[in-house]
């Protein structure tokens, strides 16, 4: 099996955010990897990986950094590939990260979620991949179906609570 989606996160610390986009590929069974790369502490090792990622079969990366945030846009220089930068909140509420990834220059673009926004960036990915992929865009479409239900479930829920002043 190889991979469709490479998560990559600047250190193990942002794991616990990025678990969600892990969690999100694997429920759609969606092909997926994931490591650690740092942009400052192993830049040889990030080139090796940008450069290689289409061969290993990926189509989209997700790219997870905190503070001066570099990864997602150093990855994004190096590879045809769609990146998807999450900034993580790990310092400054993550703002620093946020504007360092959003700022890119013209010609290296990175797409970004929100702060943490690790679920909606193994969506996205999905998103990408389901344009050629009709399995993946059945697996998207059931999964929207399923927010949508939520939501009638939780008016449903509402409903039910009683308040004095209450007029639905």
């Amino acid at each position: 099996m190889k991979p469709l989606v490479s998560i990559i996160m600047g250190s193990t610390s942002d794991l616990p955010v990025m678990e969600k986009a892990a969690q999100f590929l694997d429920e759609m069974e969606i092909p997926f990897e994931i490591n650690a790369l740092s942009a400052h502490r192993t830049p040889e090792e990030v080139e090796l990986f940008a450069t290689g990622a289409r061969e290993k079969g990926v189509k989209v990366i997700i790219a997870a950094a905190g503070m001066a945030a570099h990864l997602p846009g150093v990855i994004a220089s190096m590879t045809t590939l769609p990146v998807i930068g999450v900034p993580i909140n790990s310092s400054l509420d993550g703002l620093d990260a946020l504007l360092a990834i959003v700022q890119m220059p013209p010609g290296i673009p990175v797409a970004t979620v929100t702060i943490n926004g690790a679920l909606n960036a193994a969506i996205l990915a999905l998103q990408i991949i389901a344009t050629g992929d009709a399995s993946a865009q059945e697996k998207l479409a059931a999964y929207k179906v399923s927010l949508k239900n939520k939501i009638t479930k939780a008016n449903q829920e509402l409903a039910a609570v009683s308040y004095k002043y209450k007029t639905n």
